[in-house]
Formats: structure tokens, sequence, C-alpha cells
């Protein structure tokens, strides 16, 4: 499913005009994006956790040339599935 699919089954589901349903779409991402930027977690009961992980540092290689290469520590957005998710997929 891609933006314009989740945008249809929102408006669909909530009875909104796919207009509103797109700007609720994007006001979500964006409220999510701005509270993980905070390192807030973001928790939907049911659904799941969206939260920052950290990545160490660590030794890589150059796939072209073989070389070794230093990653940088990074943090990174993960998410965890809530109980209800992963029982309905299950």
């Amino acid at each position: 499913m891609n933006k314009s699919e989740l945008i249809d089954a929102i408006a669909e589901t909530a009875d909104i005009k796919k207009a509103a349903a797109g700007r609720v779409l994007d006001a979500i991402v964006s409220s999510v994006t701005e509270a993980l930027k905070k390192g807030e977690m973001v928790t939907l009961v049911g659904f799941g956790s969206f939260y920052i992980g950290e990545r160490a540092e660590r030794d890589g290689r150059n796939p072209q040339t073989g070389k070794s290469i230093k990653i940088k520590a990074a943090k990174v957005p993960k998410f965890r599935a809530g109980k209800t998710l992963r029982d309905a997929v299950n």
C-alpha cells in the first residue's frame, strides 16, 4: 500500500474527503517526525511505538575497493509493533 492508497482508505473509513484525509496523514507523519527529532517516543496503544535507537560506530568495507572504513555512530528511527497489531497479522 502506498501513500495515495492509504489516503483513499482513510477517506473511505472515516467518511471524509480525500483532501482532508491527505492533510490528516501529513499531520500525523509530521507530528511523529517532530517527536522523534526531540528524542520522544510515540506510542499508539494496540498499534505500536516509534522510537529512536542508537547504532554504534563500526568497521565496514567499501564494496568497490575492499578498503576498510569507519561507519559513524547514528541515531535511527525504529518501530516496535504492539500486541494487537502482532495478533492481527498472525
